[in-house]
């Protein structure tokens, strides 16, 4: 008989092709009720895939939004000031200067570059067209600090600060507004009614992590702005990361220097560690795609339950028919993998379907919701492995049973 296992060197030996194709006559028999078995498998898989796609979607626009901003990111803000025992917001109070940026560039040592800011919101003509845009004033350290490089053009120089020469940086959204296709280097653009010659135009960086177009701005030397020496907020990038931390005292002491604000006072200032807040934010996306993961990978463990009990009702079907196979020389190890490579099967065809779907699933959910969505090939491998194991376990039990029928009892079944 096929199903005969031979003895050899001591070792049983099974004839893996004869109980393959047993196992497969067996589940072709009951095509609905395979399919049916599969579908918690197929639920599952899917899930997985879909559910890992939009955490770590998720996950890549918030490191996406990090560079955008920049690397090794302190933020300096004003002060907050208290009117009629009302306290107002950060940054009310106007108390960071030129000289403060250029004092914390010169003494804190865990400092590379400085950047002070002073921004607002302006019109923009050229010729026949207008835009309303934000108006950056700051210093040529700026495009360092943000790690911002130029799509065309020049920077403008620290010459250029000193001498308050009118000369500007576009954001490309300010170019698509003002010059379509026209090339706007060399060209002369009015800030409220003030000429400026636009040197240079910024590579495109996209939303900021508050969801604000960066590229809708145009950066101009502080000087040439109306208010010199008073800025809005000061950027301070270190040499690393692991400079962070010490960065950020060596500037709260030196401004609580600079600013005479005693032991006992609040400082008129805020520094922000704006890398460590979206490196916080990035591992809350981690943490959230392995939840989403985990929740997802609970239907897996039903599709799997749903297998043990098919697989059960199948082994007291076939009771007569195990017997039969007992009496024609069967052994132990033919009839538990016999069922073993059935749930093997029903999980990995479903786990295949759960691909199809999963993978079509994540891509329609980013075009129709516009979530981004990232499928990985290592969560397409870990659930497809993952629903093998599932049909390993589950099946594991129905087959140990329909082993340990006595071949009599198992023929007198009806």
């Amino acid at each position: 008989m096929d199903v005969l296992p031979a003895m050899k060197s001591g070792k049983i030996m099974i004839n893996i092709p004869s109980t393959f194709r047993i196992s497969f006559r067996a589940l072709k028999v009951n095509k609905m009720r395979s399919a049916l078995t599969m579908l918690g498998i197929i639920i599952g898989v899917a899930a997985v895939i879909t559910m890992l796609a939009v955490g770590t979607g998720a996950s890549q626009k918030i490191s996406e939004q990090i560079s955008s901003v920049g690397s090794n990111l302190l933020i300096i803000l004003p002060g907050a000031t208290t009117s009629g025992g009302v306290r107002m917001v950060i940054g009310s109070q106007p108390t960071l200067t030129m000289s403060d940026a250029e004092a914390i560039e010169k003494e804190c040592h865990a400092v590379s570059y400085v950047a002070p800011v002073l921004n607002g919101v302006a019109q923009v003509v050229y010729g026949h067209q207008n835009w309303s845009t934000g108006i950056t004033g700051t210093t040529p350290s700026m495009l360092i600090v943000r790690d911002w490089p130029l799509a065309s053009g020049r920077a403008f120089t620290d010459r250029d600060v000193r001498s308050a020469t009118k000369v500007c940086l576009l954001g490309q959204t300010v170019v698509d507004g003002l010059f379509g296709d026209i090339d706007p280097v060399g060209q002369i653009i009015r800030i409220k009614n003030v000429p400026f010659i636009v040197i240079g135009v910024l590579a495109k960086k996209g939303q900021s992590p508050q969801g604000q177009d960066q590229d809708d701005s145009i950066y101009v030397p502080v000087f040439g702005t109306a208010f010199p020496g008073m800025v809005r907020i000061i950027m301070v990038k270190t040499k690393s990361t692991e400079d962070l931390a010490l960065a950020e005292k060596q500037v709260n002491d030196l401004l609580r220097q600079r600013h005479h604000v005693g032991q006992k006072q609040e400082n008129d200032f805020n520094v922000r560690n704006i890398t460590q807040m979206m490196q916080v934010a990035e591992q809350s996306a981690r943490v959230m795609t392995l939840l989403l993961g985990s929740i997802a990978s609970i239907s897996l463990l039903v599709g799997g339950i749903g297998i043990m009990n098919i697989m059960l009702v199948s082994v007291t079907e076939r009771t007569r028919e195990i017997g039969i196979r007992m009496s024609v020389g069967a052994k132990t190890w033919d009839i538990r993998l016999q069922f073993i490579i059935e749930a093997v099967t029903l999980s990995l065809i479903g786990g295949i379907v759960g691909i199809v779907l999963g993978v079509s699933g994540s891509k329609a959910l980013g075009i129709l919701a516009g979530w981004p969505t990232v499928v990985s090939p290592l969560a397409i491998l870990l659930s497809f492995g993952f629903s093998g194991l599932v049909g390993v376990f589950f099946g594991f039990y129905p087959a140990y049973k329909a082993s340990l029928f006595n071949p009599i009892d198992a023929l007198r079944h009806e």
